[in-house]
């Protein structure tokens, strides 16, 4: 079975972009995953097609309506669709490794790019969506962050990555950033790989590079180490799957 993903955009046009290359596209090429891009605005029921409108309390920019929103959920989703609904907003929990982990062990994800000043609240609290950041700026949309975070959870299907083992020696896959890597030539410019790579010792390299990544870690990203898996989950602590999930 394929993990399946749906993306609710304004912009269908900017997938699969870099999503259908590479690792990706081959894996979708395989019948590894599917992705499906849909209009938000073929939701809409006026003859203009209008998604949005003016923020209640005044303000800046437009918001997305909550009645075309979910008429568009509703649309993608068929009725006990247990894929996760994300909304890829600037306020939502950081994407992680760990939540990675979890939405590519399930089924599938549908994905909500948000646009304008964002989306009404109302149809986010009703649908239960999981609030994620891919980082602390702003973009002109969800939609890069949809790729970003279907890129992120393609690479860990089985059958995706040539070595499994690469995904666990991975950047936050133990909460650390990775070892630094080197290759041939064992001299360039000068520079030489550190000697104990070049020594054959299993356990030495093992221990260098867990020293290495924990050295680096403290050094550029010591939040990493007091990370507790429960900043992963969505919205108010809820659980990111349902009781009856497969995940």
């Amino acid at each position: 079975m394929s993990w399946n993903a749906t993306v609710l955009t304004l912009f269908p046009g900017m997938f699969p972009g870099p999503l259908g290359t590479s690792l990706a596209g081959r894996a979708m090429d395989r019948g590894l995953w599917s992705l499906e891009a849909r209009d938000i605005r073929e939701a809409a029921t006026d003859r203009h097609r209008t998604v949005d409108d003016t923020p209640f309390g005044g303000g800046a920019g437009m918001v997305l309506r909550p009645d075309v929103v979910d008429a568009a959920i509703a649309a993608a989703v068929p009725e006990g669709d247990q894929r996760p609904l994300v909304f890829l907003t600037p306020r939502g929990v950081p994407l992680r490794q760990s939540l990675v982990r979890q939405l590519a062990a399930g089924p599938g994800v549908v994905a909500l790019c948000g646009r304008y000043e964002g989306v009404d609240q109302r149809v986010v609290e009703a649908r239960g969506m999981i609030e994620v950041s891919i980082g602390d700026y702003v973009l002109s949309g969800g939609e890069l962050g949809a790729m970003v975070l279907l890129d992120a959870c393609v690479r860990l299907i089985p059958g995706v990555m040539g070595a499994a083992e690469s995904a666990e020696e991975e950047s936050f896959s133990s909460n650390l950033l990775e070892y630094p890597h080197y290759t041939r030539p064992a001299e360039w410019r000068g520079l030489r790989v550190p000697e104990v790579l070049l020594s054959g010792h299993h356990a030495e390299v093992a221990r260098w590079r867990r020293e290495r990544s924990e050295a680096v870690t403290r050094e550029r990203r010591p939040d990493l180490l007091t990370h507790s898996p429960n900043q992963d989950q969505g919205r108010a602590g809820a659980p990111l799957y349902p009781a009856d999930s497969p995940a």
